[in-house]
């Protein structure tokens, strides 16, 4: 399927539908971090799952070890959305977190569940507020970490996707005056490419 399934028009329109669904996300994420963040333009991308990967290399510039988890959700629009950050990144988080997020007990958090919370903040606030404009509700599966230390074909290896093609929309969240940066990625099967260009028309057409 080549990327041009969308109109400009419909590509203007879900790039701001993803510019609200970040922002949604990136206040949860400062209010988690008790830090200022700064917001990427969300690209858009149809894609070959089998290129996914090089696609995600070439738009974000990570060719080392990352982190990655994985989240699915369905509704008559489905997909997989990803949360990934480079290795070693999500470790200079633990001394921004605070309030009730500081400590579990006597134990401060894990890395694993520093890369947990980042990513429920980011996936919940941002894929159900785009969703949500296109009319949707999705339901979520439970997240799983797919490594702390693998590489993006690792991330997109065969048998994790399902699909042929995929649209892709990449957003990412950086804290500022840190190192840190998280990157969102979603994958909406292709049978759902048709229903978004089909839920972006309907909206523009209420406005």
């Amino acid at each position: 399927m080549p990327d041009r399934v969308f109109t400009e028009l419909q590509r203007d329109a879900l790039q701001e539908i993803a510019n609200l669904g970040m922002g949604q996300a990136a206040t949860r994420l400062s209010g988690l971090l008790n830090a200022f963040i700064e917001l990427s333009v969300p690209r858009v991308r149809v894609v070959a799952v089998s290129e996914a990967a090089a696609a995600l290399r070439e738009m974000t510039g990570i060719d080392g070890p990352v982190a990655a988890v994985r989240q699915g959700f369905r509704s008559e629009i489905k997909g997989e959305a990803l949360v990934i950050c480079r290795s070693g990144e999500i470790a200079e988080l633990g001394s921004l977190v605070g309030g009730p997020y500081a400590t579990i007990g006597d134990d401060a958090l894990t890395e694993e569940e520093l890369m947990f919370d980042v990513a429920n903040a980011l996936t919940g606030a941002c894929v159900s507020s785009m969703l949500d404009q296109l009319g949707r509700m999705p339901v979520f599966s439970q997240p799983g970490l797919l490594g702390e230390a693998i590489m993006l074909d690792e991330v997109f290896q065969p048998g994790l996707l399902a699909w042929d093609v995929a649209l892709l929309v990449e957003v990412n969240f950086a804290l500022e005056d840190q190192r840190f940066r998280a990157h969102l990625v979603m994958l909406m099967a292709e049978e759902s490419i048709h229903v978004v260009s089909r839920a972006i028309d309907a909206l523009l057409h209420s406005l």
